[in-house]
């Protein structure tokens, strides 16, 4: 597997562009024959079959352009030219009348060629210099036609002109910006592009504003990757960006999430050209630290921006605000809004919910909520982002009640819940293992006339894949593409972590493949995804050599990078390394954040080092972070393995008290704790009150009841258990039928337990060393060695597929034995 794993981890630069099917996305498990959806997908998919939001475009990686919002703004009229006529000083008599006759109502579109006859003529007759008064009129024409929301007439009257020998110098490349630049408003972006090569086929002279309109049409619909190649080529022929180009390229380049080190390349470029950044080019530089939470870079470039002149103003201080709440630095934040009040600039509900961000996704939820407090007392009213970030917020902490309360709140305050808003309610029923509760949120978002976007399917996909269920994320797969979304970086990140989560490594590391020969630059989320794959296989020599990558320049390593790492060395049982890197998160080499409190806390207690445990947690609580729900379980793990109650009794008081609601993990721990004590049938109650609560179990928590049964002779009992497993649709594992086999062994049934060996064979499970060694052993323990022996000899006929070499190791065991 490692090396497997080694060349697509040296990552070349991204490669070029290229058209990309989705197809091409197709692992094995994909491409053979699709299989067969699950019940709990069937309504959802088949019976209730979902719009197509936007036609599919399987040629062309298509980035989901973000949904419009209507906003409505103060003392601003609906109508887009606020009730004023167009007016341009430079326009002739001639050509204003000429614009009514377009403009009016009544106007034929089939006396149009009449009209510019009339026009043309006019201006040869009666304006002296002719073709360059001409060419004005045509442009401001243009131009009015477009303030007139009447594109197509714009557009034939440039064909007019275009197609005339006679008019050659009429169009200008300003005249072409102004048509490309319309067509790009009404999202007619491939007519755009069309339009810009035939004229460049024609010899048509091209301008910066032509190639500038065109980069801005494919980044008003998403499509970020064409206009970056519209970008390259327009330097490649020469043509001299100006300021605004460079700006919405970088724009470009944050919202691609591109490497640092590419955003100051091209600045770099922008400077040895001569072109002087504004405040609009320090803004968007800010912006752009957001995705990769590079809020060093961002104070470095703030500061810059003053020493080169420039005042922050509002939109400065919100980007700083929003690169700190997307790097979980709520403290950094805050200074920042103390220094953007001190300047005169009060808090807008964008820097609130840039705060509460902050707050939020560092588990400081109290403060988040005052935060929300703050704003209302400062008459700004909450809006759809700030309920659906505090929602968010306790979902991810596990306090699924207050997330509750959250949302009707915000129903009751007649903020309608947006895309978002559902998406997060998808992910939490899906992580809690709701999933007739999820798709009901599901439906709920067609009720509400909204129409599932990328970011939805994405998070099924997260379920699925983390509830290791991966036939259903096949299935949503299949159904997103079919939906006419085609995979994009996130969509890309999150096949990546589902399938190492199902235990597809390869798949997982086919997708990254797919993606890099996409052309998809990687970005940290997509790092974080690879080493967190790593990490489950606990190969941590290649979670090493990737962090170090990262460093080189491709990404800044974060928090979630050195988490991975820490679970990498946990599930590769180098404890050492763990505890080396442990050392240097305490004492700061590594910079400190309570996300890698939170994963020494876990890696410990799952490496059952108690001291080690303990000490993460007291530290976590001693710096002022509350716990959160994967922490306090394995708390709760720990001190269940060791039957430590009294303390696992205050970890759940903790919970109870704090409004954390109890997660599956959470009920097999105690279910573990239970079934290895006096009060074994304990377990068995835990397991009513998960379905209870209208959760599934999974092949873990039925098989923690069959063993506390089978650990205290209650075959019967467990039996039953195993039964409902099998009814319940949960396929029992190796661990169970071993559960079975050792039991009847140890009663000295030995008949019975070679029938569950047949059964498990039968029901397509293969039995591995602890099945026999259960078996072999027993024989052993009550002096029947001979009839092991015989055991051993005849497990060819239990199973033809048995190795000769198992024979071999099975008679040394029982030799030692004996011996």
């Amino acid at each position: 597997m490692a090396e497997k794993v080694a060349l697509p981890l040296l990552l070349p630069n991204p490669p070029p562009s290229k058209p990309f099917s989705p197809n091409q996305l197709h692992t094995p498990a994909i491409a053979s024959a699709a299989p067969p959806i699950t019940p709990i997908l069937q309504d959802f998919l088949h019976h209730n079959s979902i719009p197509n939001p936007c036609p599919p475009q399987p040629q062309k990686l298509h980035i989901q352009s973000p949904i419009p919002r209507n906003r409505t703004r103060i003392g601003r009229s609906r109508d887009a030219n606020r009730g004023r006529p167009w007016s341009h000083h430079g326009i002739s008599f001639q050509g204003q009348q000429f614009l009514n006759s377009l403009i009016d109502p009544e106007f034929n579109p089939s006396s149009l060629n009449q009209l510019l006859l009339q026009l043309v003529e006019s201006h040869r007759h009666g304006l002296g210099s002719g073709s360059e008064t001409l060419a004005l009129d045509v442009l401001c024409i243009v131009k009015g036609l477009g303030f007139y929301k009447k594109c197509d007439l714009a557009l034939s009257v440039f064909e007019w002109f275009r197609n005339r020998e006679d008019c050659e110098s009429v169009l200008s490349g300003s005249v072409a910006a102004v048509v490309i630049s319309m067509l790009g408003k009404q999202g007619r972006v491939s007519a755009a592009a069309s339009l810009l090569q035939n004229l460049h086929k024609d010899g048509f002279v091209l301008d910066v504003y032509a190639y500038t309109s065109l980069i801005t049409a494919y980044v008003s619909n998403g499509r970020f990757r064409e206009a970056v190649m519209v970008f390259n080529k327009m330097e490649g022929e020469g043509c001299q960006p100006t300021l605004i180009t460079y700006n919405v390229i970088l724009n470009v380049y944050g919202k691609m999430g591109m490497p640092w080190n590419k955003i100051i390349a091209l600045l770099d470029g922008m400077k040895r050209a001569g072109v002087a950044s504004d405040s609009y080019t320090y803004n968007t530089l800010i912006s752009c630290c957001r995705r990769g939470a590079l809020y060093e870079e961002a104070v470095k470039v703030f500061e810059e921006m003053k020493l080169a002149g420039f005042t922050p103003d509002k939109v400065t201080y919100n980007a700083l605000l929003d690169v700190y709440g997307k790097s979980r630095r709520p403290k950094e934040a805050m200074e920042v809004l103390r220094e953007m009040e001190a300047n005169g600039f009060s808090p807008s509900i964008v820097s609130y919910n840039s705060l509460i961000s902050a707050y939020s996704k560092d588990g400081l939820l109290e403060e988040a909520m005052a935060l929300k407090t703050e704003m209302v007392e400062r008459g700004i009213k909450p809006d759809v982002f700030t309920f659906t970030t505090l929602l968010s917020g306790f979902e991810k902490a596990g306090k699924d009640e207050l997330a509750m309360k959250v949302f009707e709140e915000m129903k009751s305050l007649g903020c309608k819940p947006n895309l978002c808003t559902f998406n997060a309610l998808i992910k939490m029923h899906g992580n809690r293992g709701n999933f007739a509760e999820m798709m009901k949120i599901f439906e709920e978002i067609k009720a509400c006339k909204c129409t599932p976007d990328i970011v939805t399917w994405n998070t099924l996909l997260a379920v699925f894949g983390q509830n290791m269920m991966d036939s259903e994320l096949s299935g949503v797969f299949k159904e997103m593409k079919r939906a006419g979304f085609v995979p994009e970086r996130d969509t890309f990140n999150t096949l990546i972590s589902a399938y190492s989560r199902c235990g597809s490594f390869d798949q997982a590391m086919a997708v990254y493949e797919r993606m890099l020969e996409a052309g998809v630059t990687p970005d940290l989320s997509t790092y974080n995804a690879v080493l967190a794959a790593l990490a489950r296989g606990g190969l941590w020599k290649q979670s090493e050599k990737m962090l170090a990558e990262m460093k080189d320049g491709r990404c800044k390593p974060n928090e979630l990078s050195y988490s991975s790492l820490l679970h990498a060395y946990a599930n590769g049982k180098e404890i050492e390394q763990m505890l080396v890197l442990a050392e240097e998160i305490y004492s700061g080499i590594i910079e400190f954040h309570a996300v890698l409190l939170k994963t020494l806390v876990l890696v410990c207690s799952k490496s059952d080092l108690l001291i080690e445990t303990e000490r993460a947690f007291l530290e976590l609580r001693k710096r002022g972070f509350s716990p959160d729900i994967t922490a306090l379980n394995a708390m709760l793990s720990i001190y269940g393995r060791r039957q430590m109650l009294s303390k696992a009794d205050e970890i759940l008081n903790f919970m109870n008290e704090s409004g954390f609601t109890p997660s599956l993990t959470t009920y097999n721990s105690l279910m573990y704790m239970y079934g290895r004590s006096e009060d074994f049938e304990r377990s068995e109650q835990i397991l009513r009150e998960i379905l209870k609560r209208g959760m599934k179990p999974d092949t873990i928590s039925y098989n923690t009841v069959i063993y506390a049964y089978c650990r205290n002779g209650r075959l019967r009992e467990a039996s039953r258990i195993f039964s409902e497993m099998r009814a319940s649709g949960i396929i029992p594992d190796v661990i169970t039928y071993n559960t079975f086999v050792a039991s009847y062994a140890a009663d000295s049934m030995f008949v019975e337990a070679v029938d569950v060996i047949r059964y498990m064979i039968k029901n397509g499970c293969k039995p591995n060393r602890n099945t026999y060694n259960s078996i072999v052993d027993w024989y052993c323990k009550l002096g029947r060695q001979d009839e092991a022996k015989m055991f051993v000899s005849n497990l060819q006929n239990l199973d033809p597929r048995t190795p000769k070499d198992e024979e071999c190791r099975l008679l040394e065991r029982i030799k030692k034995k004996w011996s």
